[in-house]
């Protein structure tokens, strides 16, 4: 976020420069930008935030250990003045301009609230199972999230939620749950009421992740067919749709980089169903032409479609050896391959580098 408030900032100096804007409304934009998005997270943030989780750890366990000496109404009342204080005291200090410590004691609450819905199920024999404690601190913290406004918590919420959807898979149990991406919607809104890029691009990963387990659960060849389309579709709007795209999503480059993601997932999935087919041949070449083709209309979209496109390349140069060799090409045959692939996408690379490279020096002394 930081990278596209310094580049609007060069874009204002460069219109200012040339007259197409005053200096005054020059600077009511940049006050805008500047208002309107986040300065980073910077390294004291995340040391407040690893601190919130240690002292969440340490709390709940030292209840845990004390939990039978602990009077049964004083453990209740233990537990929400801990939730009260710590998101009563995280108002106080966002009040003060200190939000990476009102984060912190924010990121408190939400633990000692899923703390809570254990310790006192337990202390009370309620009836249920792990999966919902851990939906009904997914909605909590949700609720918290936007109540406050807090990005923080808006990214724990979603990765309680993963938690939620996948808890079943680890019980050995590869029953997917249909609802997770109308969970994911509601925290979608609420990552947007927040601002929270970190939440919105966990969103978009849980959702890759939760429709390749759903293949494995119902071994349905549509789905990671649907993956590759509709990633590819977003891919191309991504990065031809502009800034509406953009401020629609709230991804910026990123959008563009998970639906490379998410079009890769569904093509390797595919080429590993037919890989002892004659389909396997066609989906590799179109996995191949595809990356090419990102290369060529989304290079310029930014690092991570580049480094991710590379990173696809080379999976499937390996995935296409460990499928062939010894069968079609041989050995000798895939390698001569491979290097003739390898000096093309060499070729292209340094071309599209110097490209981008060049059209930023034009915009840098324009």
């Amino acid at each position: 976020m930081a990278g596209y408030v310094d580049k609007v900032g060069q874009d204002i100096a460069r219109w200012e420069a040339r007259g197409l804007v005053s200096a005054a409304l020059g600077q009511q934009l940049r006050d805008d930008v500047a208002a309107n998005h986040g300065k980073g997270i910077g390294f004291g943030q995340v040391l407040a935030v690893m601190a919130a989780l240690l002292m969440s750890a340490a709390i709940l366990i030292l209840i845990a250990a004390n939990w039978e000496e602990i009077p049964r109404l004083g453990r209740v009342g233990a537990i929400f003045a801990l939730i009260a204080g710590g998101y009563l005291g995280g108002a106080f200090l966002k009040l003060r301009d200190h939000a990476a410590l009102a984060e912190a004691l924010w990121l408190i609450s939400a633990a000692a609230f899923g703390g809570g819905i254990a310790l006192i199920g337990q202390m009370y024999h309620l009836s249920g199972d792990e999966t919902q404690a851990i939906l009904v601190w997914c909605v909590g913290t949700a609720l918290a999230a936007a109540l406050l406004r807090s990005p923080v918590l808006a990214a724990a919420s979603v990765c309680l939620s993963a938690a939620w959807a996948s808890w079943p898979v680890f019980s050995f149990d590869l029953e997917v749950n249909a609802w997770y991406p109308l969970l994911l919607a509601v925290l979608w809104a609420v990552a947007m009421w927040t601002r929270s890029l970190p939440a919105r691009h966990l969103i978009v990963l849980s959702l890759i992740a939760h429709f390749f387990m759903l293949y494995f659960d119902t071994e349905l060849l549509v789905i990671p067919a649907a993956m590759a389309l509709v990633s590819a579709l977003a891919f191309v709007v991504a990065v031809r749709g502009g800034d509406i795209v953009d401020r629609l999503s709230g991804l910026g480059e990123g959008l563009a980089a998970e639906a490379l993601i998410g079009f890769l997932v569904g093509m390797f999935t595919l080429q590993a169903v037919f890989v002892d087919e004659a389909h396997f041949a066609w989906l590799a070449a179109l996995t191949f032409a595809a990356i090419a083709g990102a290369l060529v209309i989304g290079g310029k979209a930014g690092r991570k479609v580049r480094w991710l496109a590379y990173l696809g390349f080379a999976v499937e140069i390996s995935f296409v050896y460990i499928a062939t060799v010894g069968t079609m090409l041989g050995t000798a045959g895939f390698f001569l391959l491979a290097a003739i692939g390898l000096g093309v996408l060499a070729f292209v690379i340094i071309r599209i580098e110097r490209r981008i490279a060049a059209s930023a020096a034009i915009q840098g002394a324009a």
